[in-house]
């Protein structure tokens, strides 16, 4: 027999595990001591160094009685070692996967449990499960394991068939399923093999055995050549409802197409309202009206499409919008919130025709103070249908364009005017304004792009949007003002920490943001106005964006610090938002006080449809995001190999992100192509910094690049510096090594990202 271990001395259990056991090996109870003083988990080849474990018999026993451990309830294991179960507390929630073996649930007492490894085999984003909370660090992190599944969905996804032999399998793009999908037989339909089709993850207990999840065919989208096949993928990736219930289009079908109403209405078919909008837009859910006042000042009329008088609380349109929460938007096409029978048709303020609408009817003095303002319900009819580029070239005073219209022309300088004033009173205000770039997509006739522009954002553009912020503020005061519950669009102050980061970056650059611990909208403002005319300001104006919040629908009133407003609501877009469609309605509720049948909303109502508007409208930015991508990558496949010049535009410790300039395509130098060297992540500075050479590549430097590779099914473009930018290394940096600690195992880790 070997030595006696240096863990006897230790162990209060030792006699007894001596009479159970010829070679015995740590108790169980010593064990988790063990495990409990060290904190974290705790790898098995740690723990036989830690008991001193040096033969085979005690090496072997030792790897059994944690086997039993975990067995019995008592340890849990993970890819980064065991934790002892110290707690029988357990949580409901749902299931986020962030990928495959990492997820976690946000418990009822708003606590989020840390889930990940073996535990989360068979369960999937979206389940509804029970978890034991097994583990709370000295951070106040909880890490738990699954308990039971009390509701499971129904997983859906995307990928490519293939064919191995006789079998069938498929090539997941979702990063949530890294391993292929097994097709039983009969189960792929009419897929060939390569394929892109969507899958329906089986869940019955006879497929559970299987190493890999199991699936069945429910739709193919064709292959990489399909034109629109990148929209089709992210609608379905992201589940954006997309095809019309039975019920709604019965309900469509009982609209009358003409335009009649039984309720009490101003009839301002004679005010000259106009609409403009962009020159591919089909739905005009906006038209306004503006003249100025011999006695100085302006009126405004903001008349927007009656949306509630056709979509009633609790019918099938009303569920659907409020489950779609929002128009999706797409390159080339849009997923509508409703049907092309109200969205084009009823609820579109063409000209000529009489439409329904609410309007908000404002008197603005000469400083741009709003002194009064009055909603009502009307019948209308728009005289023009214009387009940005007509009324900001009417500005401009082309002759041809204001003999078309003469008849609008006064109306369209006065709302020039009072833009003009609307605009000074915001920047006295201290509204947040950066200066980005917004692109669109070209098609060509086979649906793929031909090219990839910037978005001019000429002076009509401002007139319009100047004009719906006025009637959004006003419909935000008279709400309140009435002490009625709505859907408020609220844009929090900066969290600290993202302040910190951002004060830290700028004191690099030799720059300050005032203001201290509560910096206003103007303080923010005052710091734009000072960098205009560095070279860098895109790039300190995107470290300046990252930090402020995001903005979302509460029934809580806390403002907008963006806009600088204390009331703001979204009033002017019910056709494609349905926060707007609840405004209209709290609206036309208050309209209707004296009247006994009124529309109630709870404050629990509005709580669960603020959350539900600020997740669908994440989910149509994200599928938009993933289409355009999809697209970037197909217009790129014919210029690997070409150079290009681009702009850091994101850092990350596996590598970093540059956009490429005319061509607005983004791809990745990844970190094992920036030269032989190990770089150390400054997350702070936005760099990553050269262990050797101090080289530092840096958000907003200018690089040369090559395209090296395009892979569509990962959405990916690879980059690779030019040889031009690797003989001129970029800037050197002197970098405090005790304060940043760079990790070689995390950049060889990030290899496969």
């Amino acid at each position: 027999m070997a030595n006696k271990p240096p863990f006897q001395s230790h162990d209060p259990f030792v006699e007894r595990e001596a009479q159970k056991y010829e070679t015995p090996v740590p108790s169980r109870e010593y064990i988790l001591a063990v495990l409990t003083e060290l904190g974290g988990a705790v790898k098995r080849r740690a723990l036989i160094k830690h008991f001193s474990l040096d033969d085979e018999d005690r090496i072997e026993g030792l790897r059994r009685r944690l086997k039993a451990m975990v067995r019995d309830g008592q340890l849990f294991k993970t890819p980064q070692g065991y934790i002892p179960i110290v707690g029988s507390e357990t949580c409901q929630g749902t299931l986020v996967m962030e990928r495959e073996w990492e997820g976690y649930v946000d418990s009822e007492s708003g606590q989020t449990v840390l889930l990940n490894g073996s535990t989360l085999r068979g369960y999937y984003d979206g389940d509804e499960i029970e978890v034991q909370i097994i583990q709370v660090d000295k951070q106040g992190n909880a890490r738990g394991r699954i308990v039971q599944l009390l509701k499971g969905t129904t997983p859906l996804v995307i990928g490519r068939l293939v064919k191995d032999h006789h079998l069938f399998s498929i090539l997941p793009f979702d990063r949530k399923f890294s391993q292929n999908i097994t097709i039983p037989k009969g189960k792929k339909g009419q897929a060939k093999d390569g394929d892109i089709v969507q899958v329906k993850i089986l869940r019955e207990e006879k497929y559970q055995t299987h190493s890999e999840p199991v699936g069945e065919v429910i739709d193919v989208l064709g292959d990489f050549s399909t034109p629109g096949i990148e929209v089709n993928m992210a609608v379905r990736k992201f589940s954006i409802p997309h095809e019309w219930p039975k019920a709604v289009l019965k309900e469509c079908s009982k609209l009358n197409k003409e335009v009649t109403h039984t309720d009490e209405r101003e009839d301002l078919i004679d005010l000259p309202l106009v609409t403009i909008d962009g020159e591919d837009a089909k739905d005009f859910d906006d038209a306004v009206y503006c003249e100025k006042r011999e006695q100085g000042g302006f009126r405004l009329w903001v008349a927007i499409a009656d949306v509630s008088y056709y979509v009633k609380p609790g019918s099938a349109l009303d569920k659907e919008a409020q489950m779609r929460g929002n128009s999706t938007y797409f390159p080339g096409s849009v997923i509508p919130m409703l049907p092309e029978v109200l969205s084009n048709e009823l609820c579109s303020l063409k000209p000529k025709v009489r439409r329904l609408c609410v309007v908000c009817q404002m008197s603005i003095s000469a400083d741009g103070d709003i002194t009064r303002s009055t909603f009502f319900r009307a019948v209308m009819r728009s005289q023009v249908r214009f387009t940005y580029t007509e009324v900001a070239e009417i500005v401009r005073g082309n002759k041809a364009l204001q003999e078309q219209y003469a008849p609008q022309v006064q109306m369209i300088q006065d709302l020039h005017e009072l833009y003009q004033t609307l605009h000074r009173q915001r920047k006295q205000r201290g509204a947040i304004d950066f200066d980005t770039i917004e692109t669109r997509i070209l098609f060509d006739l086979n649906g793929k792009i031909k090219s990839i522009v910037p978005t001019v954002r000429n002076v009509a553009h401002k007139m319009i949007e100047e004009s719906m912020l006025a009637a959004n503020v006003c419909a935000a005061k008279f709400i309140d003002r009435n002490k009625r519950g709505s859907l408020f669009r609220i844009h929090d102050r900066p969290p600290t920490d993202k302040l910190t980061a951002l004060r830290q970056f700028l004191s690099e650059l030799g720059l300050d943001l005032p203001g201290r611990t509560k910096p206003t909208p103007k303080d923010f403002s005052t710091l734009i106005e000072r960098i205009q005319h560095r070279e860098d300001r895109h790039m300190i104006e995107t470290v300046m964006l990252r930090s402020l919040s995001q903005a979302q629908y509460s029934p809580n009133n806390i403002g907008h610090f963006g806009l600088a407003y204390p009331h703001y609501v979204h009033f002017t877009s019910p056709i494609r938002r349905y926060p707007d469609l609840i405004v209209h309605r709290v609206i036309i509720d208050i309209l209707a006080a004296n009247k006994s049948k009124k529309h109630k909303i709870t404050v629990i109502d509005l709580e669960k449809i603020a959350l539900h508007c600020s997740e669908t409208e994440r989910r149509s930015d994200d599928a938009t995001r993933d289409a355009q991508l999809a697209l970037k990558c197909h217009y790129m496949q014919d210029k690997v190999g070409q150079h290009f010049r681009g702009v850091v535009s994101g850092v990350a410790n596996f590598g970093v992100f540059v956009e490429l300039k005319d061509v607005y395509v983004e791809g990745m130098i990844h970190v094992t192509a920036l030269g032989d060297e190990y770089y150390q992540y400054d997350p702070n500075n936005h760099r990553l910094v050269g262990d050797r050479t101090r080289k530092t590549y840096r958000l907003g430097d200018a690089l040369d690049v090559q395209v090296v590779r395009v892979d569509i099914e990962a959405k990916r473009i690879d980059l690779e510096l030019s040889e031009s930018a690797q003989k001129h290394p970029t800037r050197k940096t002197h970098l405090n090594k005790k304060k940043f600690k760079h990790s070689r195992k995390l950049q060889r880790r990030s290899k496969r990202h």
